[in-house]
């Protein structure tokens, strides 16, 4: 798929900024919304009106997910890269120690995870093919399989071949971010690596759903580019999945940067009600979509969103493989914000009138996994 098709990045830009409060209006009154009316709710216009899209991405939230949310915790297996990026703190060119678990370590994190309460684990690893390719994350998956009843990837894109492999062995959902959507100026934040290769990156979800995947995630690298630009052409692509892979359930994310190992001077310039107004646009743009939150944010920023779109957050995070047990001061990929242990945040939950689901919940939704 051709994101750009849809327009050039400048073009698309000046169209998110020239939206006006009368086209807010009309985007808030429909009961179905295009992407036209997403990009009135990312634009400027949209900022007098965030108390109402908080109100009815909160309702249509209710309305399709109940009062729940889905935890779940990231498990870090390497940050061996093969990718240097200008962001991360995984990235090649940091001269620091690298570590990719061993069999018994693996289980002794997942140990450690399951005494946390989840059944939901998330493996993530930096993109180094040789060290962590598909016979690693095969067989970790075969490791872990017996202990959780959700498993994901964040890893190196993969063939459609390689995801139909995993998908056997019990793989559950990839989230695949694309970092950015600028074409040009994604090679400036990739500069080496296989990472670097833009058409590759971006036709990844197309294999994911050649392959079968019961559920994948999407989203930008916030603050890297324009967020509004950025985030239009993820929902444009996120519209064009969902309707060639209709089987296939979705999910985004909205990771905005943070310091990190080598890049101590990264500022992010999403401000907390800006991610609030994109947050809300999704969630009226799209009823169905899974929102997600992680422990880059803030304490308070997260006791407030869970009741205005997100339906997934994780809890008690290591972003550094071994963390939970094996090696705790391994190499972190970015900084978490908020370290609050999972029953502190089931607590939160709680307090807002939300429950705490620690297994898949599309199971209780209806759907068949």
């Amino acid at each position: 798929m051709n994101i750009f098709s849809i327009g050039d990045w400048q073009a698309t830009k000046s169209s998110i900024y020239a939206k006006t409060e009368r086209d807010v209006q009309i985007a808030l009154q429909k009961n179905i919304r295009n992407l036209e009316d997403f990009k009135a709710l990312i634009s400027p216009a949209a900022a007098p009106y965030l108390a109402q899209m908080a109100a009815l991405s909160h309702s249509l939230t209710r309305k399709r997910f109940g009062k729940t949310m889905q935890m779940y915790v990231p498990m870090y297996l390497s940050n061996e890269c093969q990718n240097i990026c200008t962001y991360c703190g995984f990235s090649l060119d940091n001269q620091v120690k690298r570590v990719t678990l061993t069999d018994a370590q693996i289980l002794q994190e997942a140990e450690h995870i399951k005494k946390m309460g989840y059944e939901h684990v998330l493996l993530v690893t930096g993109e180094a093919n040789r060290t962590v390719g598909v016979p690693y994350l095969a067989h970790a998956i075969d490791l872990l399989r017996p202990h959780f009843a959700h498993i994901s990837i964040e890893v190196q894109p993969l063939e459609e071949d390689e995801y139909k492999l995993l998908i056997n062995k019990g793989l559950h959902t990839v989230l695949v971010y694309q970092e950015t959507y600028h074409e040009e100026n994604y090679k400036k934040h990739h500069p080496k690596g296989k990472k670097s290769n833009y058409p590759y990156r971006l036709a990844t979800p197309d294999r994911l759903g050649k392959a079968g995947i019961f559920k994948m995630g999407l989203g930008v690298l916030l603050g890297l580019e324009d967020w509004r630009t950025d985030s239009f052409f993820c929902a444009a692509h996120l519209q064009y999945l969902e309707k060639k892979y209709w089987q296939t359930k979705y999910s985004l994310s909205f990771p905005r940067l943070r310091r990190c190992e080598g890049h101590e001077d990264l500022v992010c310039d999403v401000s907390d009600k800006e991610l609030v107004q994109l947050i809300c646009a999704y969630r009226l743009l799209d009823e169905e979509l899974e929102l997600s939150i992680s422990t880059r944010e803030s304490i308070k920023f997260r006791n407030n969103i869970v009741n205005l779109g997100i339906t997934s957050m994780s809890a008690g995070s290591k972003t550094n493989p071994g963390g939970y047990a094996v090696d705790e001061d391994s190499l972190e990929q970015f900084e978490i914000d908020d370290a609050r242990t999972p029953q502190e945040i089931v607590e939160m939950l709680q307090s807002n009138g939300i429950e705490a689901v620690w297994k898949d919940w599309d199971k209780s939704l209806g759907y068949n996994v």
